[in-house]
């Protein structure tokens, strides 16, 4: 049986299925990108519920794999050499997966690499833009008089999704016929941006019917489903 005794986090989060990839995450945006790629490539793994109203990413056991606090983390068993390998930051852990599965990332040199040009669009623009427009919009930022931050990531927002739904006019996919770890970075985001921020009237989502329709077709692949309720939280009473 594989021993991963040896990594401080599964004190904290015992693996009942050692021989499994571990996830360490939360159903948030940068969180289900991991757990949409793992439903779709089939890979063996077992989730870990990172939970933030308990601080759990800042005890000593979940900083042993990730000293920066942020989910999601996995640590596979099975690494390169066939030696544990412990990874975080989301757009590492997609490309790592992509290639481990051979799935989801295109062998074709200049494909492969049009495809991480709009994974690191999401990383560097996408998540940090979406994300600040949550806090002004959402969270503790609504209660500042000073709208001007929140329409400063409003409009910056809004100009990401007119470049995306500029890419995929006439496309089915950001990589056009091909689903790609691109489409798995960037669509939870702007889902969320929506019903979780409530954002749409905000950034005039109806504006871009060509981004509406692929994050339909995301919405309904079976593995997204099952991806987005990943790892699961627990049920109120």
């Amino acid at each position: 049986m594989t021993d991963l005794s040896a990594f401080p986090i599964t004190q904290k989060w015992p693996a009942q299925h050692p021989e499994r990839l571990q996830l360490y995450s939360l159903p948030t945006p940068n969180g289900v990108k991991v757990s949409i790629l793992l439903e779709e490539t089939g890979l063996a793994y077992e989730p870990h519920l990172v939970r933030f109203d308990t601080n759990d990413q800042l005890t000593p056991e979940f900083l042993s794999l990730n000293p920066n606090n942020k989910i999601p983390a996995i640590l596979d068993p099975q690494g390169p050499g066939g030696k544990p390998l412990a990874l975080f930051e989301s757009g590492a852990i997609l490309i790592y997966l992509a290639e481990k599965s051979r799935q989801f990332l295109p062998a074709d040199p200049a494909r492969r690499y049009e495809t991480l040009q709009w994974l690191m669009f999401q990383m560097g623009g996408v998540g940090p833009m979406f994300g600040q427009l949550g806090f002004f919009h959402k969270f503790a930022g609504k209660e500042y008089e000073d709208k001007r931050p929140r329409d400063r990531y409003v409009a910056e927002s809004r100009r990401l999704l007119a470049v995306l739904n500029q890419r995929l006019t006439g496309r089915a996919w950001i990589m056009g016929d091909d689903y790609t770890i691109a489409d798995i970075a960037i669509l939870p985001w702007v889902n969320n941006l929506v019903v979780f921020y409530g954002a749409g009237d905000l950034v005039g989502y109806k504006d871009f019917p060509e981004l509406a329709r692929v994050v339909q077709a995301f919405l309904a692949r079976p593995a997204v489903q099952r991806g987005l309720g990943i790892p699961a939280l627990p049920t109120t009473t």
